[in-house]
């Protein structure tokens, strides 16, 4: 491929991709001539390591334009050097004896290597897509590493592994590129050496902004919105929730629909139409339109039914209890241990997409329906807010919200703090509160008195052991009151049985509190 340039440099176009994987080189060298005495600047460089090239190599001529000297540059392997990359000697142009394909498959050879050592088969990183994780911030380092765990936390739900965590604080957030292009290029040393293939920002990216990023760099680039929304896809379950990831996810694409390139735009113009009819791109963001619009209407009937089965619990006076929490805090072991369901409980975040209800029956023949919810975090992305609208109405029936909280997490305040705030802007801080200090079990002697000073009304338990369930359900007794027809004691009267709140999967039947509550030690 030749190109034509000017004295001030040139234009490379955009390579072919097919080539680059993890641990891979583009499989092209750059050769290029400067008309000065001048050798390979650092333009030069940052070009091969973020194009990939096999080398890089600038041509010295004299005054007669006669070619004088070689200056070349190839990337090194992990560990070879400080830099990554390793400049050459100059040489006459006409006596340079390296051979730059050897060199190439050498260091392929070796990032292959690498890349091996970490796929091993007793790795718990083993056939996973590796990524790199990148938090940039006016926050405190703190804030911003404590946020990166999390973000390290979702990456992991969603499948990825982190291969490096990178922390950078600044006083202003550079608008165009998130942060300088040195970092970038530390970042796309950082992802060649570990074979990641993937760059996740903590923290949600303009359209623009993941534009410049993708013309820089060779990996692929999401946000903490887009990562979010994937382990959405991945686990939602019902029909339901399906369609609300997907109007999510749509939403969050409409405003990234960008022209690559004229060359992709058709002809679209109808039988006697005239100019040049829609564009791929017009006919993309019409489309989406059109498939929001029909989910819409789907949701809207989800919202009837839900509402139908809402006005049944209330026809026969069953108390609605709801568990709210931030994401992996425990309510679905809770409701399991409760109601003795087998609702999937997983030590990970979103484990719980669906909202699930099950009836709950206390020794003094009262019951209530307990319903599990899907979990806060915080920055949740506004498009998940508003496309699980239908999902979290469930919460505007309830008669009394048991918010949980992971006792043993280091950042419980700020996630009880976070579902307060979230629970405000729903509109729902006036439905009565229990809080509860959730896996106590897990929680360090001497941290144990920190905690209940910090939240002097908590009920302190673990859904695991059953420790603290009868004081937990002896307060939500204390809080609710049986509906019209259900007597305080006696036989309550055949209510309908519990189901899943969007109608997808079984019932399990009422549930004993007190056996619940025996299950503990």
């Amino acid at each position: 491929m030749i190109l034509v340039g000017t004295p001030k440099g040139i234009l490379i176009p955009e390579l072919d991709r097919s080539r680059l994987g993890a641990g891979r080189l583009r499989g092209v060298r750059l050769l290029h001539t400067h008309l000065t005495r001048e050798g390979l600047t650092e333009e030069d460089l940052t070009d091969m390591l973020f194009l990939r090239l096999d080398s890089v190599a600038a041509l010295t001529v004299d005054d007669q334009a006669q070619p004088v000297t070689l200056h070349a540059a190839v990337l090194l392997p992990p560990g070879a050097g400080d830099a990554p990359y390793d400049v050459l000697p100059p040489r006459p142009f006409d006596r340079v004896e390296e051979d730059f394909n050897a060199l190439a498959e050498a260091l392929e050879a070796e990032l292959a290597r690498e890349g091996e050592r970490l796929a091993a088969p007793d790795s718990r990183e083993a056939g996973r897509e590796k990524a790199v994780l990148v938090s940039v911030a006016s926050s405190p380092r703190a804030v911003q590493e404590a946020s990166l765990a999390e973000l390290a936390a979702l990456a992991d739900t969603a499948g990825l592994a982190v291969a490096e965590s990178v922390v950078q604080r600044v006083a202003t957030v550079n608008p165009k590129f998130i942060l300088g292009k040195g970092k970038l290029a530390e970042i796309e040393v950082a992802a060649l050496r570990s074979g990641a293939s993937l760059l996740v920002f903590d923290g949600e990216l303009s359209p623009s902004q993941i534009r410049n990023l993708a013309e820089v760099t060779q990996l692929r680039v999401i946000d903490r919105t887009q990562l979010i929304l994937d382990i959405f896809a991945q686990h939602a379950a019902s029909r339901g929730g399906k369609l609300q990831v997907e109007m999510a996810q749509l939403k969050y694409l409409q405003p990234r629909l960008v022209r690559q390139d004229r060359a992709m735009s058709r002809l679209m113009g109808g039988i006697g139409g005239r100019g040049p009819g829609e564009t791929k791109l017009e006919v993309d963001r019409r489309r989406i339109r059109e498939r929001i619009g029909r989910i819409k209407d789907e949701l809207k009937e989800l919202r009837k039914r839900r509402a139908a089965a809402r006005a049944g619990r209330a026809r026969a006076g069953l108390p609605v209890v709801s568990l709210v929490g931030y994401t992996n805090a425990g309510k679905s072991t809770l409701l399991n241990t409760l109601t003795g369901s087998e609702v999937l409980a997983e030590n990970r975040l979103f484990a719980t997409l669906d909202p699930t209800s099950r009836r709950l029956r206390f020794p003094s023949d009262r019951e209530i329906i307990l319903t599990d919810t899907v979990g806060f975090i915080r920055e949740l992305p506004k498009e998940l807010k508003e496309a699980f609208r239908a999902t979290l109405e469930e919460l505007e029936a309830a008669d009394l919200l048991v918010a949980v909280a992971d006792a043993s997490h280091p950042e419980v305040e700020g996630q009880a703090a976070a579902v307060a705030d979230i629970l405000r802007e729903m509109e729902l801080g006036d439905i009565p509160r229990l809080f509860v200090l959730n896996k106590w079990d897990a929680v360090p002697e001497e941290a144990r008195g920190p905690l209940r000073n910090a939240f002097p009304e908590a009920i302190p338990l673990s859904a695991r052991t059953g420790e603290g369930l009868s004081a937990l359900t002896d307060a939500i007794l204390a809080r609710v009151r049986p509906g019209p027809g259900v007597r305080d004691h006696g036989s309550a009267p055949a209510g309908p049985e519990a189901t899943p709140a969007d109608g997808d999967g079984d019932a399990d039947g009422a549930a004993t509190a007190a056996d619940a509550a025996r299950t503990g030690p």
